[in-house]
């Protein structure tokens, strides 16, 4: 999946399918976890977000299913 840079202290690079509706985030420390079921209004609001971090943790780490990457 191709991702964007973001800039934010937290997430490097955010990629997004919508066709299936998968949400990819690469952390600053080089981990990437990939984000199931995530609305593509969801994904337009983290890369609107003030803060990416911030917003990650409130509407996305605990609410989305996911996989850890290597």
């Amino acid at each position: 999946m191709r991702r964007r840079p973001l800039d934010s202290g937290a997430i490097a690079a955010v990629g997004y399918d919508p066709a299936t509706a998968v949400l990819e985030l690469e952390f600053v420390s080089g981990e990437v976890y990939r984000y199931f079921a995530v609305p593509p209004s969801v994904h337009r609001a983290l890369l609107a977000a003030k803060s990416a971090g911030r917003f990650f943790r409130e509407h996305i780490r605990d609410v989305y299913p996911n996989e850890h990457r290597r």
